[in-house]
């Protein structure tokens, strides 16, 4: 069974790593810093509970099974762009920023009775969130050496 952030073990992994990681850390790939990541993956939670909209993109990811094989099987790629929505604001504080982060990875604890439709997959599962969400976490994290 995939991680998930439905899973208090797997959210606690996270966050461990997401402790020990630093501002200055360096990117092993892309282009974002280490506070842009921690900016990305706040507001990226963000978009998961709804409270921050981001503009759907026409993808073919947005049918099965292409859909089930990006969210459960096939490695995140690195360099795919991301939304603007994601990584258009200045990065607060990194204590802030880290915290925003932890906080968003424990609400995951509750899970809302409605998702938002994702601006690449569309419609998802709860579970579908989840692990899509631990899946993007664990990637940001490794980016930073994490």
């Amino acid at each position: 069974m995939p991680r998930s952030l439905s899973d208090a073990r797997a959210r606690r992994e996270l966050v461990d790593r997401l402790e020990r990681l630093s501002p200055d850390a360096k990117a092993l790939w892309g282009k974002m810093s280490a506070p842009q990541m921690l900016a990305h993956l706040a507001d990226w939670m963000q978009m998961a509970k709804g409270d921050l909209k981001a503009a759907p993109k026409k993808r073919a990811l947005r049918f099965t099974p292409l859909k089930q094989l990006a969210i459960y099987w096939l490695p995140f790629p690195k360099g795919v762009p991301t939304a603007p929505e994601l990584i258009s604001r200045k990065p607060l504080a990194w204590t802030v920023e880290r915290a925003a982060v932890r906080d968003h990875v424990q609400s995951f604890e509750t899970l809302p009775a409605a998702w938002p439709e994702h601006p690449v997959f569309g419609d998802l599962t709860p579970r579908a969130w989840c692990v899509l969400g631990y899946r993007h976490m664990d990637h940001h994290l490794r980016q930073f050496g994490a």
